[in-house]
């Protein structure tokens, strides 16, 4: 058996075995479990809403069908499988989405159990790290597992690459940058949550806001650091730079660089937003579409999404070269 009906082989049978675990367990303690079910929890963790049995059943099974539809989206060209990076982001997303959904019905389902009403259901504090812990691991493992097998190079037309004309001791720099808008609004909306909540805990004695708290600002500060970059060509290097304050950033000196070009990179492509990839062949993906690629000597390469890319290559190419002629 060929790599790729292997692959999907084994995607499909996690597939039906998650669906299969969300369906059979509710209906074996069905008889355990009171009508309706507690289905949502407040700050303060107690149960604050309720779903009759089936509605929170077809909730969570469609839940996990969303998540495994996304993922077989991204494997639907008949090569995709061959690819690495594709591989790895469906297995990630098989895995950490089964591991979520799973752990969310169980902590649903062990929080009703034997109890009289939804209203008497247990609490919910800091269980709920649980789900997000079987996420994590989940989507690791599927990530490692997904890892092995072939990694065939996507086909790229042959590129030219760009050069600036520079007079002599002239100096040029070159600055672009590239946002998400979605990541911005996400690490707003949890920095202004957090705030909310933080001064919410000094008047009202709520459990569970302090911490609820803290995790929207943690939220809010990863958002806004992934939500934009920013690059700056000179003759002194490439700088990267990331989210609004420039921080952290990383800096390319022209020696350890072979070439640049512009490229076009997609999330799918690339395996997803964020830094993709392992070093030596790696993208930072904060949006999809233009991308300025820098090649190094050893024959690795790392593309940053930044707007007029190509003005950046031709520009860099030329310090490259000046160099060259220089040493």
């Amino acid at each position: 058996m060929s790599h790729r009906p292997r692959f999907l082989l084994v995607a499909g049978a996690w597939v039906a075995a998650v669906t299969g675990a969300l369906v059979a367990v509710p209906l074996v303690l069905r008889d355990r479990l009171p009508e309706p079910l507690a289905t949502h929890w407040g700050l303060s963790g107690e149960p604050n809403g309720a779903m009759s049995f089936w509605t929170a059943l077809l909730t969570q099974v469609g839940t996990w069908a969303l998540i495994a539809a996304v993922a077989s989206f991204s494997l639907l060209r008949r090569d995709a499988v061959l690819h690495r990076a594709r591989r790895r982001a469906a297995g990630a997303l098989l895995g950490g989405g089964g591991g979520f959904v799973a752990a969310l019905q169980g902590m649903t389902l062990a929080a009703n159990l034997d109890r009289p009403g939804w209203h008497a259901a247990g609490r919910l504090d800091w269980q709920v790290l649980l789900a997000v812990g079987a996420a994590v691991a989940g989507g690791a493992l599927g990530w490692l597992a997904a890892s092995p097998g072939p990694d065939e190079p996507y086909a790229r037309e042959p590129v030219e690459q760009p050069r600036m004309r520079l007079r002599p001791g002239q100096r040029v720099v070159w600055m672009s940058s590239a946002s998400n808008p979605g990541a911005v609004a996400l690490g707003v909306a949890g920095l202004v949550g957090a705030l909310v909540l933080a001064l919410s805990s000094l008047t009202v004695g709520v459990g569970g806001l302090r911490f609820t708290a803290g995790s929207l600002a943690v939220i809010g500060v990863i958002g806004l650091a992934v939500s934009t970059v920013r690059v700056r060509v000179s003759d002194q290097g490439v700088v990267i730079s990331f989210g609004p304050f420039r921080w952290p950033s990383r800096k390319l000196a022209l020696r350890s660089i072979q070439s640049a070009r512009a490229e076009e990179r997609h999330p799918l492509q690339v395996g997803g937003w964020g830094l993709r990839g392992l070093p030596g062949s790696a993208t930072i993906m904060v949006r999809g579409g233009e991308c300025l690629v820098v090649r190094y000597p050893s024959g690795g390469e790392l593309g940053i999404t930044v707007d007029d890319a190509a003005h950046g290559a031709a520009l860099l190419n030329a310090l490259i070269a000046e160099r060259s002629d220089a040493a």
